[in-house]
């Protein structure tokens, strides 16, 4: 489970951002802003993370406050599963993924995002999992975030690295790397994402 902090310092954020975005009240408008800032200033105390930051971003914003996307493609073939290297986080390794685009299904970001990381064509097989990041044991987040899982099969492409990534290349079950990228991929997301391919009936996950 996550502390206790972050929990509170998230939940005034995005009571401050929709507060915000919707009151017509000067007043009112300030007072949200002085809780944006204790947020800011919350989650910064506990994690070491730059206050100054924390609220520039907390001020990009807008809009009722709900969780964001992130979207993942499984792509598995001969019993072996595609990972990226991710440049952001420097060079750990992950399934290829990031965040969905407006005026873009689901499925249509996750196959953009295989595509501009690791050079493949894809199509959806299967949503395998919806998880709660908070849920799932990654380090702490400034944002509540939903991760899409997809079970993607390759149509075309060539393996190649793309902008964000250095490298690409299939590992089978046993032989994923220790030094994942945690902030996207937990070796136990890997292994379901093995059973989803290998079990066609199971249902999706949801947690």
């Amino acid at each position: 489970m996550e502390p206790a902090w972050l929990v509170w310092a998230r939940d005034l954020q995005a009571i401050a951002q929709t507060g915000l975005s919707f009151t017509t009240s000067a007043y009112d408008r300030e007072r949200y802003s002085a809780i944006r800032s204790l947020a800011a200033t919350m989650m910064a105390t506990h994690s070491g993370a730059d206050a100054v930051r924390l609220e520039r971003l907390f001020a990009e914003q807008a809009g009722y406050a709900t969780p964001k996307v992130d979207v993942r493609g499984a792509v598995i073939e001969d019993g072996r599963i595609l990972l990226v290297r991710e440049v952001e986080d420097s060079g750990r390794w992950t399934m290829p993924g990031g965040w969905a685009d407006v005026n873009q299904s689901p499925s249509e970001s996750v196959i953009r995002e295989v595509r501009e990381e690791a050079g493949l064509e894809v199509t959806v097989r299967k949503l395998a999992a919806v998880y709660d990041r908070t849920r799932q044991g990654h380090p702490p987040h400034p944002f509540s975030v939903y991760r899409l899982f997809f079970i993607c099969d390759v149509v075309g492409g060539a393996l190649n690295s793309g902008l964000e990534t250095s490298e690409v290349a299939f590992f089978g079950e046993n032989e994923i790397p220790k030094d994942l990228s945690v902030e996207r991929i937990l070796p136990h997301q890997i292994r379901r994402m093995f059973q989803h391919a290998r079990e066609k009936g199971l249902a999706t996950d949801f947690d």
